[in-house]
């Protein structure tokens, strides 16, 4: 499996906190509540074992929004959550005041919301720290097992996933949710030549 030297996981650890931080603060305006967000660690998978991770060793349903990305390198990303949290999240959006048929029917136009916010939060750091341009689809809902949502958008088996697990902490709630970029070998030694450019600049080239 495709691995990284600890100073390139640190540096891209340190890149993703910073763009899940901006997606919180977008996140506590939506929601009126402080949000923090945290990256705990990252992981290079198969499908296979991506899957599995999300699942927990369960059949388990999964809510997931997904957005292609083609610039400095390509690579589709999905936002994924248990499907038993997603009602939780929209109400946090909306309020106790709506009826939870009316939620249900609120729920696909709100996790695309959502799913927008943090993907391209965590995107956009990306391009601008690594000083190029990425640009996004509009994003596409799932909600299946984590092998059909991974399957739908395209990854293969073989296909290295490279799993971002994040802490959603609210004032009131703590969400466990993941963010998976799909990347084929080419688009993954572009994400290595990227992060090798920023380290070199930060270090001056040392």
């Amino acid at each position: 499996m495709f691995n990284l030297t600890d100073l390139q996981h640190d540096a891209l650890v340190e890149i993703f906190n910073i763009g899940v931080g901006h997606a919180a603060g977008a996140m506590s305006e939506i929601v009126n509540e402080e949000v923090t967000m945290s990256v705990p660690s990252i992981s290079f998978l198969n499908r296979t074992e991506a899957a599995a991770l999300l699942c927990n060793g369960e059949q388990r349903r999964v809510c997931g929004v997904s957005q292609r990305y083609e610039g400095a390198f390509t690579t589709e990303a999905i936002l994924m959550f248990p499907e038993e949290k997603s009602l939780d999240i929209v109400r946090l959006m909306v309020g106790d005041a709506i009826a939870l048929t009316e939620l249900s029917e609120m729920e696909q136009e709100a996790m695309s919301e959502i799913g927008n916010i943090i993907l391209n939060s965590c995107v956009g750091t990306l391009a601008n720290i690594f000083s190029q341009e990425l640009c996004g689809s509009l994003p596409r809902y799932h909600v299946g097992t984590s092998d059909d949502i991974l399957a739908a958008t395209g990854t293969a088996v073989d296909t290295v996933v490279l799993m971002l697990h994040i802490d959603f902490i609210l004032e009131k709630h703590q969400i466990h949710g993941y963010v998976a970029f799909v990347l084929d070998l080419s688009a993954l030694n572009d994400l290595q030549e990227q992060v090798d450019r920023y380290l070199a600049k930060i270090t001056g080239g040392a």
